[in-house]
């Protein structure tokens, strides 16, 4: 099998899953109960939890678990919303966002909320001039992905905050850190909340988080027999995991960047052998993610031959399959380009005879196609 589909999920590593498994069976009992089964889990909880935050920089009360980032985004989104009263309304998000976002956009806009979009420049960054222009006394929430899912665009946080905060310091800052999470150094002071996901990084599906400073209010989306923002029995198991994969996803980033980056040339150069292929990335791409459009073959066509000899990629994201790029679209804007896109995305367990041999089933099954489509 040749998996390269790695930005939609990642395979458990065998030590994560042996985390999981220990803790389900040795900690079973629930960390809210008095008795000593359940203060040997809330001793464990708390450990994972303070490693967690170790890691990320931030304090323990700052970290909400989640079941993924889908639900961080809703909780920060409409939690933040709910929260503001008759504070403000306005909401500005980006063009290069993971669907979750728009589907919670299309929710707030239902429900009275002014959704608009920052433009960004061509090469996906964000253009600070509208960004300014947007940002009003009303502004109550900005949220831009760290990292877009399809092209692997990285936006410069640190400044994007320093420009909402110019305008309007009320406003917080929310990003989706899901694609940045374990391929590069984030730094959660450049945002008030960010969002993540296990799976993403080697860890189990299931668990996410929510980083929110503790300055910024938002209203639970869901209520339980306590106060908490996200009540719950915690998840001891999949919250352990996490804090397993978090740290080994954490060390040694710049090796397994580097290797990464040697993938993505090699295949941009193999690329460019095709008059009709089109590489969708900027300078800014991170070299997890590599995008190109195929422009004469539909991708699903591309996708399910290429499964035949076990290999696996997507076309734009796992979650918007089959529909049109928005980030392509944003970046190029051409129609067919945005229609034909696949999406390969690399990891440090990517080896080089999984590339060799991508390279040559990539080169047979495009012929074959072509050769159809030119029939």
């Amino acid at each position: 099998m040749i998996y390269l589909d790695y930005s939609a999920t990642t395979p458990v590593l065998d030590e994560v899953l042996d985390s999981y498994t220990k803790v389900t069976k040795e900690y079973f009992g629930n960390p809210n109960s008095m008795h000593s089964l359940g203060v040997k889990s809330n001793e464990l909880l708390k450990s994972a939890t303070k490693q967690i935050s170790d890691i990320l920089h931030i304090k323990e009360s700052e970290l909400i678990f989640t079941s993924g980032s889908t639900e961080s985004n809703n909780l920060a989104l409409v939690g933040l919303a709910l929260s503001m009263g008759k504070k403000g309304s306005h909401i500005i998000v980006s063009k290069l966002e993971h669907e979750s976002i728009y589907g919670i956009c299309n929710y707030l806009e239902a429900n009275g909320f002014v959704i608009d979009y920052v433009d960004n420049t061509a090469d996906g960054v964000i253009d600070f001039e509208d960004l300014k222009r947007l940002v009003n006394k009303n502004t109550i929430l900005v949220s831009i992905c760290a990292i877009n899912s399809e092209l692997g665009i990285r936006q410069p946080l640190k400044t994007i905050k320093q420009i909402i905060n110019k305008e309007n310091p009320n406003t917080v800052f929310h990003s989706d850190m899901t694609q940045a999470l374990g391929k590069i150094p984030i730094n959660l002071a450049d945002v008030d909340m960010a969002s993540m996901s296990g799976h993403k990084i080697y860890g189990p599906k299931g668990i996410g988080l929510l980083y929110k400073n503790t300055k910024v209010r938002i209203r639970p989306l869901l209520y339980g027999s306590n106060s908490d923002i996200r009540p719950g029995t915690p998840p001891l198991p999949l919250i352990v995991s996490f804090s397993k994969a978090l740290r080994l996803a954490n060390s040694d980033l710049d090796k397994k960047e580097a290797k990464v980056k040697k993938f993505n040339n090699r295949l941009v150069e193999f690329f460019n052998k095709y008059p009709e292929i089109k590489i969708n990335k900027t300078d800014y791409s991170i070299p997890h993610i590599l995008n190109i459009s195929l422009m004469n073959i539909k991708p699903e066509t591309f996708i399910h031959a290429l499964e035949k000899y076990d290999v696996y990629v997507s076309s734009n994201t796992a979650c918007s399959s089959g529909k049109i790029s928005n980030a392509v679209l944003s970046i190029y804007n051409d129609k067919q380009r945005a229609l034909t896109t696949i999406r390969i995305s690399l990891s440090y367990l990517t080896t080089n005879i999984e590339v060799e041999d991508f390279m040559h089933i990539f080169e047979k099954v495009y012929k074959k196609l072509e050769d159809l489509v030119n029939e």
